[in-house]
């Protein structure tokens, strides 16, 4: 029985200009764990608390259909100010304003890409929207080890023309 709570419900909305640091994942998404504890590890020196700095993830790629050398994803903190550490490959960019459509994804990151594929394969045909130059971005809104695994709340951020 699946723990993951499908939510369909797509609003669009202006996403704002918004800076960030972000570390750079490349190679086999298995690894990405250790990207992620490499992250978190340099947020808690810069004392960039998730209830106080938001937390985003940039997608270049679908993990299941890019060879393991190819995978890259973007770990973000929203920032007030230019942050770069060059021996993890930390920097800052921008987030750009955007108009979004945005889908809410409940559970574990299991079911992420299944709703990442509602929103490419079915919401984004039958709307008569076209996708934005920016890539598919999310939003970490709740996720462990604040809550469980399947309670995590993900807001998935697709650009839109």
């Amino acid at each position: 029985m699946s723990t993951e709570t499908p939510t369909h419900a797509i609003r669009i909305v202006d996403f704002p200009e918004t800076k960030v640091a972000v570390l750079q994942h490349h190679g086999d998404p298995k690894r990405i764990g250790d990207s992620i504890q490499t992250f978190v590890a340099w947020r808690k020196q810069q004392h960039l608390h998730p209830s106080e700095h938001a937390t985003f993830n940039i997608f270049y790629n679908d993990p299941y259909r890019v060879a393991s050398n190819d995978f890259r994803i973007d770990l973000c903190v929203a920032v007030d100010r230019d942050m770069r550490d060059d021996s993890l490959g930390i920097a800052t960019r921008t987030l750009p304003a955007n108009r979004c459509a945005v889908l809410r994804h409940v559970g574990t990151d299991n079911g992420l890409w299944q709703s990442v594929a509602y929103l490419y394969s079915e919401w984004l045909p039958q709307s008569g929207e076209r996708a934005g130059d920016f890539p598919l971005f999310a939003q970490r809104v709740r996720f462990p080890p604040d809550v469980p695994e399947q309670e995590a709340v993900v807001d998935i951020f697709l650009p839109l023309k």
